[in-house]
């Protein structure tokens, strides 16, 4: 007979007693998860900690309102031109035997260019020297005549008449000899003209006809055209509501600084000053065009290049100078942020002046030594506490 202590009937109460035990257990794991021993005061608590985020002060970059010069610049779009410029042509017809200078080069008044055949304008010069010293020797002749004539008119050996026809004879040969010289001379300018010479100093283009070829004094285009770039002028226009007070300084012999700038307005070209301004405004944009010029010594401006040109019109003398990356614009205007004694800010509407480059004028708001938030101005809003770093 079996023992009742190992009968399975009494062990699976007990069984499942303790599987529904360690169910619960796990059961009450899950809805209360173990505290980390790093944290021991839990979540709550570190979510709380410290201080208020709305409260702590925020970085900000400063400036400090100061007195300055700001100049007043007048602006243009406008267009590098050359002082000259030059189509080098020949004035004489022949064969093109030689051109002397190199595409894009700089020469100087007076260098020789090019040359073509000198032959046929050295034989018509031989011919006209020719001509005239016949005719200088026939005129040498009829001059010995006429004083034979003359003195035997006054023995009474010659008439009258015949004096008078040695003289016209005399007369006839002087012009004929002068007419041989305007010959001589002519086919001495025409065989200088043969070598093409520079009419100017400047840089020479690309080459518009090569040697060997036939040239004419008809010719368009010409050998190669010179610009001159040194100085070099630049073309711009203003609005007509500045024009009387450029021309003020102009007529009072004041010089009118200029400043040619790239395209995109990063890089400053060049200095000059303003030589000229038009008689007339161009009714159909209401601009009137200034004509400026610049050494251009480091050929920085090139013949046709498109510039941004500003005129120095005028300077405002110590007036409250920010930097403009501190002005705000709100439904109300311009307005800064002013960093007060307790290190918090106040809005303070502004009127702001003229502009030069990331300077700006403050005509009424501020005065000289206040200090102005200029960086981190997205997280500021009236009443902010700021953590200053002044620059």
């Amino acid at each position: 007979m079996q023992s009742l202590d190992n009968s399975p009937v009494y062990k699976r109460p007990w069984a499942i007693a303790g599987a529904l035990a360690l169910l619960l257990a796990v059961l009450w794991y899950l809805s209360h998860p173990a505290q980390s021993d790093a944290d021991p005061q839990g979540p709550s608590v570190r979510r709380g900690a410290g201080m208020d985020p709305s409260k702590r002060p925020t970085a900000v970059g400063t400036a400090t309102v100061h007195l300055g010069d700001i100049n007043v610049y007048q602006s243009g779009l406008g267009t590098a031109v050359p002082r000259n410029v030059v189509t080098v042509r020949t004035r004489v017809d022949g064969e093109l035997t030689q051109v002397l200078f190199k595409e894009g080069q700089m020469i100087k008044q007076g260098d020789l260019l090019a040359q073509i055949d000198q032959r046929p304008y050295q034989v018509v010069l031989t011919q006209a020297r020719g001509q005239l010293a016949r005719d200088q020797a026939l005129l040498k002749n009829a001059q010995l005549d006429y004083e034979r004539y003359k003195s035997l008119l006054a023995q009474d050996s010659a008439s009258q008449q015949q004096l008078d026809t040695q003289t016209a004879l005399v007369h006839q040969y002087q012009g004929s000899v002068e007419a041989d010289q305007g010959q001589v001379d002519s086919a001495t300018l025409s065989l200088t003209y043969t070598r093409i010479t520079a009419p100017l100093s400047g840089r020479v283009g690309l080459r518009q006809v090569d040697p060997g070829n036939i040239v004419h004094a008809t010719d368009a285009n010409g050998i190669v055209v010179i610009t001159q770039t040194q100085p070099m002028t630049v073309v711009f226009a203003v609005p007509e509501t500045r024009i009387a007070q450029i021309v003020r300084r102009l007529h009072a012999s004041q010089p009118v600084v200029v400043e040619a700038w790239d395209r995109d307005n990063k890089n400053k070209l060049a200095t000059g000053v303003l030589l000229a301004a038009d008689n007339q405004v161009d009714t159909t944009t209401g601009t009137v065009k200034l004509r400026a010029e610049f050494p251009n010594q480091d050929d920085a401006l090139f013949a046709n290049q498109f510039v941004n040109a500003r005129a120095l019109v005028d300077t405002r003398r110590q007036v409250p100078v920010i930097p403009a990356a501190a002005v705000q614009i709100g439904n109300d205007g311009s307005f800064v942020y002013v960093v007060q004694a307790d290190n918090t800010v106040k809005t303070q509407p502004i009127t702001t002046g003229i502009a030069e480059g990331n300077q700006l004028a403050v005509e009424a708001g501020l005065v000289p030594g206040q200090i102005i938030v200029t960086d981190g101005l997205d997280r500021l809003r009236d009443g902010s506490k700021v953590q200053t770093g002044a620059r």
